[in-house]
């Protein structure tokens, strides 16, 4: 699934343009066409295709692992789930056959949301916190600190890894960025939240953050063949590497099941609490 920096790099792909592609900043809706219903989460395709028709593009924006598109009336929020991703091409180009559903804008441009597992949603609503208004803190947030990220923690007895991988605990973050920055801050996926210090917890949101910064200026992790834009796969310490060498200290990394996500640690340097 991408996570925080995949779909950052798409939003900045869209804002900036790529090679001879424009930016979908300032541009005006034309048409859509939904080419899988089940995509559309809300309105209905009738009400959507009336509603999105010549309203322009103000901004597009990343809140957790959703993309925020903030037009002149609405909010178009599009979530990628575990295979979709955003092309953006001339209207003359054969659509993929994993399009689900495609806006175009004028004069020529197309957007097309593709997505083979057919997990992806899209939404086009007038409030964006009826779609986003759970979602737990930025961790690139620059106000979001040190010590809200330990009262955070402390308000939990629940095991770091997965309530980190709690989008209402904290936006963005997913299997691999988690079991990394765990890795570098030296702490067991299965450590309980209120039983980690201040000082692990500062140490911890530092290593979150400079995890997601890096992965960000590599463009991501391509790990299979949904996502292939970035290359932080080079730097990925145990995350994939059962019985590889930990970059540390050299022992096997272990991979366990926390939460029913695969996990990978060192044993060494991030002991098992107790």
């Amino acid at each position: 699934m991408p996570e925080l920096p995949e779909v950052e790099t798409i939003t900045n792909r869209l804002i900036s343009g790529n090679g001879d592609q424009s930016s979908l900043v300032n541009r005006t809706i034309h048409d859509s066409i939904i080419l899988w219903a089940r995509t559309l989460a809300e309105p209905s395709q009738k009400e959507f295709q009336s509603r999105i028709i010549g309203q322009q593009v103000a901004a597009i924006n990343r809140r957790g692992k959703y993309l925020v598109f903030s037009l002149s009336d609405d909010y178009l929020i599009i979530h990628l789930r575990m295979s979709g991703d955003i092309l953006v091409a001339g209207q003359q180009e054969t659509l993929d056959p994993h399009a689900r559903m495609v806006i175009d804008f004028e004069p020529d441009l197309r957007m097309t949301f593709q997505d083979p597992r057919k997990f992806g949603r899209i939404w086009l609503v007038a409030d964006k916190d009826s779609v986003l208004g759970k979602l737990g803190p930025e961790p690139l947030d620059e106000t979001f600190t040190a010590s809200d990220f330990y009262d955070r923690l402390q308000r939990h007895r629940r095991q770091i890894k997965p309530l980190i991988l709690d989008q209402t605990f904290l936006a963005g973050m997913g299997n691999i960025y988690t079991d990394e920055a765990l890795h570098q801050a030296q702490i067991h996926p299965l450590t309980k939240s209120d039983e980690i210090s201040f000082a692990q917890a500062q140490n911890l949101l530092f290593s979150i953050q400079q995890v997601l910064r890096q992965a960000i200026d590599r463009h991501g992790t391509s790990i299979d063949w949904i996502y292939r834009g970035g290359d932080y796969q080079r730097l990925l310490r145990v995350y994939g590497r059962t019985g590889s060498a930990c970059p540390v200290c050299a022992s096997p990394v272990e991979r366990i099941r926390v939460g029913q996500r695969g996990t990978h640690f060192c044993p060494i340097c991030q002991p098992r609490p107790g």
